[in-house]
């Protein structure tokens, strides 16, 4: 199986930074799938899946060495984010009457977890069998300026099913914010093969969250009726790109939060994404409230990735399953507040087949 993939090599991503060492581990399924992770951000460097002719390609956007990984302006390809996924408002919050101050590193906003979110540090590898890797990471008090020690593990499984399953859990010692998700770009034809604009989308969601010029919520639930934002039935991304649509407009294209439908705990469905070249589909299955659907609007060309590729704008789908943006500064969402002596729990499955 391995001579029909492009494997990175270990050696690349050898290094140590602030004392602990980064390297890469590789998953592997029976059905042949392959992931290839690095504990520098948690990151998911290569994943190999099977296309309806039996290729495996790698679907996730991503660079062939941990120095591109640490020194290059896109440092989201792949990685795990908190302690605050997506926005916050002007880069400020308040718990309990105190008010806090965190980065604003994307525009007025808040964004991701400020300078060095989870995507920059280096996680703890507590287990790595065939499949499964396990990191654990303590993020302590005041750190990018969020109260309390944290303590967070986070495991990525390559099940047999063949579905890359990603489950957080985080618990705190004081009252504190906790949102986490994973950021991987997907092309389901292989990365770097074009725009992802002919992906057939579908999202499990009657209303997004509109936002403001500046990406920030502004309150309102409203319904995908109507709008280019009406994914309840498979549509091809690139369809309704040139509507006429405020929101479009200030995402450049799909940058939104999507309110998913109550759903069973079984079958927590949230989205379907169909490349009809390569005949991939893939089914995301969470238990958040909520799933970010970004269409890569603004990747920089100057980038150059695995291959040697450049990726371009639309070259890639995330879909991030969270909490809403700017939850901490809107009563009206779901809180993302983390009590002492509770534990937050969350997961995120993106489940492979073929159409």
């Amino acid at each position: 199986m391995n001579n029909q993939l492009n494997l990175l090599d270990k050696s690349t991503f050898s290094k140590t930074l602030g004392g602990k060492a980064i390297s890469l581990y590789t998953l592997r399924n029976d059905s042949g799938s392959v992931a290839q992770i690095t504990n520098y951000g948690g990151k998911i460097i290569s994943l190999f899946v099977a296309d309806k002719h039996g290729k495996y390609d790698d679907i996730v956007l991503g660079y062939s060495t941990i120095d591109d990984y640490i020194t290059t302006p896109e440092k989201y390809f792949g990685a795990l984010i908190g302690r605050y996924g997506n926005r916050i408002k002007n880069g400020k919050f308040s718990l309990n009457g105190q008010e806090y101050n965190v980065a604003k590193n994307n525009g007025p906003n808040h964004l991701h977890g400020g300078n060095t979110g989870f995507d920059s540090v280096v996680w703890d590898v507590t287990n790595v069998s065939g499949d499964t890797l396990d990191l654990a990471y303590l993020s302590p008090h005041l750190e990018e300026g969020y109260p309390g020690n944290l303590n967070v593990k986070v495991r990525y499984q390559l099940t047999n099913k063949n579905e890359l399953k990603v489950e957080y859990w985080a618990t705190t010692d004081e009252l504190t914010l906790v949102n986490l998700t994973h950021h991987s770009y997907f092309n389901l034809n292989g990365a770097g093969s074009g725009t992802i604009n002919d992906h057939i989308l579908q999202i499990n969601a009657n209303s997004i969250t509109p936002v403001n010029s500046s990406m920030i919520p502004t309150g309102k639930i409203e319904p995908v009726e109507g709008t280019p934002f009406d994914f309840r039935t498979p549509y091809p991304i690139g369809s309704r790109l040139d509507s006429p649509d405020e929101q479009l407009s200030y995402g450049s294209g799909y940058d939104h939060n999507f309110v998913l439908n109550e759903r069973n705990a079984l079958t927590d469905f949230a989205a379907k994404v169909t490349a009809p070249r390569s005949g991939r589909t893939m089914e995301v299955y969470t238990n958040e409230p909520g799933l970010q659907f970004y269409g890569s609007n603004s990747l920089d060309r100057s980038l150059v990735g695995k291959e040697g590729k450049s990726y371009q704008d639309q070259s890639a789908l995330c879909l991030e399953s969270q909490h809403f943006p700017d939850s901490p500064n809107q009563p009206q969402f779901p809180s993302t507040s983390l009590h002492p002596g509770d534990e937050y729990y969350s997961f995120c499955s993106y489940r492979f087949s073929i159409t």
